[in-house]
């Protein structure tokens, strides 16, 4: 349950309220949020508790119960819309939507500097890369890893861009932190990796946590309820199309979670439209069609010579593309 008190509501009243509950062994955390008090019992409460606790507490405005089993998570535990902060951009609903781009992989400093040097210059917020890559052939290319990680950062530092790059592994988290990586990244094979999760929610860097191959709203949304539970409040949920029996595009974009999302979490909403697609020509449609159904954020991957690309070739965007895809969603988001 999310128990929302009265604004001015005294720091004596809630440690009553959170004293009460953990005489009946419930737990609770505290909302950030600096406009009223909002309390989340994390343990079930019976409705008799609730009653007394209710009828009690004159500064308890509201109980809600969640969408589901999340908490911290749901809508109700802030007033208002999360805003992540990620150096000076920002990202979330009632912000423009950002655009966030690069390459696959991380193929070298100099290439990895000419993408970046495209993506700037094509207006994009956010430069991406991989340096660990989790791919289904153990023979494919694997990535740089930590020298990747520098080669990306120094890039978005030499194009004044904040980085994003992909964490596979709870060991590796000291190297994010030491090449000092804006946000990092879960990937859909990774979304249910608890033990990452909680490292990550420990670390205090944005997370874009993308949805799993085959993975239900619900449980996306505990997986980010774990990074919450671990500290992480900086949190974006990134749809990147689900597996179906469908096998004429890499995936099936699921467009309809987005304005149930809106409803159900705080939390901002990214879409991933290249790996939903799998084919560069029609990205640029599902961009579109992502930003009117009020994605916060589009994230694509950009290649000045796709075929030659080390990984995800089809799918990779040209600078003129990604160009296009700025302006289009600049028009778009301000319609809605």
């Amino acid at each position: 349950m999310i128990l929302q008190f009265k604004s001015g509501t005294s720091e004596e009243i809630l440690l009553k309220v959170e004293q009460k509950l953990a005489t009946e062994g419930i737990r609770s955390v505290r909302s950030s949020e600096t406009h009223r008090p909002i309390l989340a019992a994390v343990d079930s409460v019976s409705p008799t508790l609730l009653q007394e606790i209710f009828d009690t507490t004159d500064e308890l405005e509201r109980i809600v119960t969640p969408e589901g089993p999340w908490k911290q998570v749901d809508r109700s535990f802030r007033e208002g819309p999360t805003i992540v902060e990620i150096g000076d951009l920002k990202i979330g609903e009632g912000q423009p939507c950002a655009i966030i781009g690069g390459p696959c992989s991380v193929e070298g400093r100099a290439p990895v500097l000419e993408v970046a040097n495209e993506v700037q210059a094509a207006g994009a917020h956010m430069l991406r890369g991989g340096a660990f890559k989790p791919r289904t052939s153990p023979y494919a290319f694997q990535g740089y890893g930590v020298e990747g990680l520098r080669q990306l950062k120094d890039a978005g530092e030499a194009v004044g861009l904040p980085v994003v790059s992909e964490i596979m592994d709870a060991s590796h988290l000291p190297a994010f932190l030491d090449v000092d990586i804006d946000c990092l990244q879960i990937g859909a094979r990774n979304m249910q990796n608890f033990t990452l999760l909680k490292a990550v929610g420990k670390a205090g860097i944005p997370v874009l946590l993308k949805r799993g191959l085959s993975a239900t709203v619900k449980e996306w949304l505990l997986a980010a309820e774990y990074l919450m539970a671990g500290g992480c409040e900086q949190i974006m949920l990134c749809e990147r199309g689900i597996r179906t029996f469908e096998t004429a595009t890499r995936n099936t974009l699921d467009l309809t979670v987005l304005p149930l999302l809106r409803q159900w979490t705080h939390l901002p909403i990214v879409v991933d439209p290249a790996h939903a697609a799998g084919i560069a020509n029609i990205i640029p449609t599902l961009a579109r069609a992502s930003v009117a159904a009020g994605a916060d954020g589009i994230t694509v991957e950009v290649h000045l010579d796709p075929k030659r690309a080390r990984s995800d070739g089809p799918q990779a965007l040209s600078p003129g593309d990604l160009k296009r895809i700025v302006a289009e969603a600049r028009i778009i988001s301000a319609l809605f």
